[in-house]
């Protein structure tokens, strides 16, 4: 039998195309993990974790847009009721590797916070350093405001208190929600503490699928 060299020929270079695309293929793959593990690694690198100041550092000064001063000493949290207003404010620290930015605020009424674009803006952008600490401060100044006779109550009669707080990195990624608790300490100081964090631009490791 005479031996088809045209064919022979075909078929090893469809076999040479096949294999080299399923080369190919793979090494798309796995420059493509390369990259999504390099951008976690960059990701991981700038982000921001904030958390209720350490008993232990030291005090800080918060002063507002008014002039209305105050002092926090370690963990402390901070409420107050002025003649026209009502300040809030906690000492933060950032356990994370990057610079954190808070960009807002909210006072929750449930269990899951409200969506970013409703949390109030803060009057100045508020940077926390790489393992350092800070503080957070706002007021809430318009009495027709739903949540002013609320929250007014809640500092008069010493209860407690949950706030919301939006940031990220200083590249305006990695938003993440914190939820504090203003709890009164004695008879006028507050404690702030730590409740839960949200990530927003990432899934929630608290509803992902289990195998």
């Amino acid at each position: 039998m005479a031996i088809d060299w045209g064919t022979v020929s075909a078929v090893l270079t469809a076999g040479g195309t096949l294999v080299l695309a399923v080369a190919s293929f793979a090494s798309i793959r796995s420059a493509d993990r390369a990259a999504r593990s390099a951008e976690r690694a960059i990701q991981v690198s700038l982000r921001p974790v904030l958390v209720g100041a350490r008993p232990t550092d030291p005090e800080q000064k918060l002063i507002w847009s008014d002039g209305h001063r105050a002092h926090l000493a370690g963990s402390a949290g901070y409420a107050a009721l002025g003649d026209d207003a009502i300040y809030l404010g906690a000492a933060l620290r950032n356990l994370g590797p990057g610079l954190g930015v808070v960009h807002g605020w909210s006072l929750p009424r449930g269990d899951t916070p409200v969506a970013a674009a409703e949390f109030r803006p803060q009057g100045l952008d508020m940077y926390l350093a790489p393992a350092d600490h800070g503080t957070w401060h706002a007021a809430l100044r318009d009495p027709a405001d739903p949540a002013f006779a609320v929250l007014a109550q809640q500092v008069k009669n010493r209860e407690r208190i949950n706030v919301d707080l939006l940031y990220g990195d200083h590249e305006g990624g990695q938003r993440t929600v914190t939820r504090i608790s203003l709890l009164p300490r004695g008879e006028e100081g507050w404690l702030c503490q730590t409740v839960r964090h949200w990530n927003l631009d990432r899934p929630d490791p608290r509803r992902s699928e289990r195998p």
